[in-house]
């Protein structure tokens, strides 16, 4: 196994659900040894879906790498091992609502004092300042606030949401990206920073040129080029991208419809746009003719841009998904066998295993606290105060 960048490198996650879990995973996944600190009963990350045990998939897909130890933010116990980690975390990750960490005593201040050269990263849903600061939220909420959702809005002009959190996995992305250059700084220049990261300002960023095109255009942004889009086969759906002139001119002569390649109101790029309805009612009447397999034999050969609309299923079955080593399959004891989509950049998943466990609720509670320095005895005293909870199996071994 290559030695990761982060190797070496200590990060207090306090972060729940999945913007949070999803940048300290990166980091995990790249050699930090990131120390998940959960409530007793477990991050609320591990309740989005159908649970098997102390997971879901959302828990699995978004916490592996990670040690986790359960404790109570407000016992004596809880407060003195997080100061212990504090002290020697390189970065602190929290998600609570702006106010909240900094009233348990682990704000950006109190950790500053004791660690100067700390990395904070706070994550919320509208950042930490402006009216709506402290204003409860969530992904869908978010993809309402920030456009995206009448930006992907159905064809009868429905807003419509994202099938999945597609701003709080974006949110993770920006987040693991801001913390990277701040730990070159820190490494380089011995500089501690603050990062104020919120899935308000991820929707923008994600959305950054539509922002753009919406002003430029007066609030009336075209479709980029025509015909782009999905159109029903005799069994199933294709994805059709015809852009330039020739791709336009082909696709429309090998469907056999020679009145619409020949249509004098649709040779330029701005016609295409203005004519928009003609070409899709012709793809509606024509593409049903044939089954996707049969479209794709016929268009891909001549350099026209087509794929076939897949599940997840097909896209999990599919040859090239395996041959090119997209995907794997782990274990993750308790869940089950499961594919694991390998993350660009790094090396596959199947080469690294114990990378790829996610945490039970505080299973390495044992473990971070004896390298923090208490002895046996205390151990065993701190989880029978109850402000640090023990693993489930070392729990079940003492009943």
């Amino acid at each position: 196994m290559t030695r990761g960048a982060y190797d070496g490198l200590t990060v207090l996650d306090f972060t729940q659900g999945v913007a949070g879990p999803h940048a300290s995973m990166l980091l995990a996944l790249h050699g930090a040894d990131v120390i998940k600190i959960e409530p007793p009963e477990g991050d609320w990350g591990r309740l989005l879906g159908e649970l098997k045990g102390d997971h879901c998939a959302h828990s699995v897909a978004f916490n592996r790498g990670k040690r986790s130890i359960a404790l109570d933010l407000k016992s004596a116990d809880g407060i003195a091992v997080v100061n212990r980690i504090a002290a020697k975390a390189h970065v602190v990750m929290e998600s609570f609502r702006p106010g909240v960490i900094g009233r348990l005593g682990f704000g950006y201040e109190d950790i500053r004092e004791v660690n100067p050269k700390v990395i904070y990263c706070s994550i919320s849903g509208f950042g930490q300042t402006g009216p709506y600061s402290k204003r409860p939220t969530v992904d869908g909420l978010i993809q309402a606030f920030s456009g995206m959702m009448v930006m992907n809005r159905l064809p009868d002009g429905t807003p419509w949401r994202q099938g999945m959190i597609a701003v709080d996995v974006t949110t993770g992305l920006y987040t693991f990206q801001a913390i990277a250059p701040a730990l070159m700084r820190q490494l380089r220049y011995g500089e501690g920073s603050y990062i104020d990261s919120s899935l308000m300002r991820a929707a923008a960023a994600y959305q950054g040129a539509k922002l753009m095109e919406y002003v430029f255009s007066k609030g009336t942004p075209p479709p980029l080029y025509m015909p782009a889009g999905s159109y029903k086969t005799a069994n199933g759906y294709i994805m059709v991208s015809a852009m330039r002139p020739h791709h336009f001119r082909t696709l429309f002569e090998l469907i056999g419809r020679q009145d619409i390649a020949d249509d004098p109101d649709l040779q330029t790029h701005e016609s295409r746009i203005r004519n928009a309805a003609r070409i899709i009612k012709a793809l509606n009447e024509t593409m049903p003719g044939k089954t996707t397999e049969e479209w794709i034999a016929l268009l891909q050969p001549n350099d026209v841009f087509c794929e076939r609309v897949n599940n997840y299923q097909d896209y999990l079955d599919h040859p090239h998904v395996r041959e090119s080593g997209s995907l794997d399959w782990i274990e993750q004891d308790g869940f089950g066998r499961m594919p694991v989509a390998n993350i660009p950049g790094l090396p596959p998943a199947s080469t690294h295993p114990p990378q790829q466990h996610a945490p039970h609720i505080g299973e390495h509670g044992p473990d971070i606290l004896r390298e923090l320095g208490y002895g046996a005895a205390e151990i065993d005293a701190i989880f029978a105060r109850g402000g640090v909870r023990a693993p489930a199996v070392m729990a079940k071994a003492a009943e």
